[in-house]
């Protein structure tokens, strides 16, 4: 059985996430955990500067109001989560899906997925959170940091789901995203989609025999896989793919010894997962 925990906010994400995880569900046998966490930013009323000139008496007053607003905030935090994840689990249970567990926890995201990650086989997160729609044309700011931390493989939703047909496989011919093939090979969630191996790079002799050992793994797994070598920077060649021959999902390796990490795991968001309309599937 497939173990996955989905991430929710309070963002249009949240649903997303819920659906994703419902057509994961219909190819294979699944338990789902859904997970909202409480960041201490929600819990807590910014610092106040006392040291001026506040009687003895006032400056006590007001630390207890500032304690009681910042409980007062845990409540409806807390209140807020539970009807978040009551929403999520009654969507999946609206989809067919019945084996769904809640839970809400207080602290640091990343943290917390450490915690709970080795019983999980997969993650599913939002491609961004609550700002969405203020800022569109960036990821969420947890995003980068579950990736960066997590060592389980990562389903980045798009912002709404669509029916999954065609799968394009990031490839750079390195070990990473080798395993990344491999791992494709071998999942049911996966099998029968449409198939297309793409390495961004020049036309050698090299590059040729890398992508064909790739394409013939997945061919011996029943993939009728296409394969492309195109020149170019490899953000602009995926992208362009993605949006040009209508692919509904993406799949790569996570770290790689090429430009393709910087592509993922930067000191800002990523250029590809950004430009990138449908969900993305990072291996690990």
């Amino acid at each position: 059985m497939t173990r996955i925990i989905g991430l929710i906010d309070g963002s249009i994400y949240a649903q997303s996430v819920c659906d994703h995880i419902a057509w994961i569900a219909g190819k294979t046998d699944v338990s789902i955990e859904i997970l909202h966490v409480i960041g201490r930013r929600d819990l807590s009323t910014e610092p106040v500067n006392l040291s001026g000139n506040i009687g003895l008496g006032a400056r006590t007053a007001l630390l207890e109001e500032l304690a009681e607003l910042d409980a007062q905030k845990a409540r409806i935090a807390h209140k807020r989560g539970r009807l978040l994840l009551e929403e999520a689990k009654a969507r999946l249970q609206s989809a067919g899906v019945h084996n769904v567990e809640t839970k809400l926890r207080n602290g640091d995201l990343v943290d917390t997925i450490q915690e709970l990650e080795d019983n999980a086989d997969l993650i599913v997160i939002g491609k961004r959170g609550e700002g969405a729609d203020f800022a569109k044309g960036h990821l969420g700011s947890n995003l980068e940091r579950v990736v960066r931390s997590t060592h389980k493989p990562i389903v980045v939703a798009s912002r709404a789901f669509k029916p999954i047909t065609k799968l394009l496989i990031a490839y750079d011919g390195g070990a990473m995203s080798m395993k990344a093939v491999d791992q494709v090979s071998r999942s049911p969630i996966l099998s029968g989609l449409g198939c297309k191996l793409l390495m961004a790079g020049a036309e050698t002799p090299e590059n040729r025999k890398k992508l064909d050992d790739a394409a013939g793994i997945l061919k011996a797994a029943g993939y009728g896989a296409e394969t492309a070598l195109v020149p170019g920077h490899a953000d602009k060649v995926i992208s362009g793919t993605v949006e040009r021959e209508g692919f509904d999902l993406l799949a790569m390796g996570g770290y790689s010894h090429s430009r393709l990490r910087n592509l993922f795991i930067g000191s800002t968001t990523t250029e590809m997962i950004r430009s990138c309309k449908v969900p993305v599937v990072i291996f690990r």
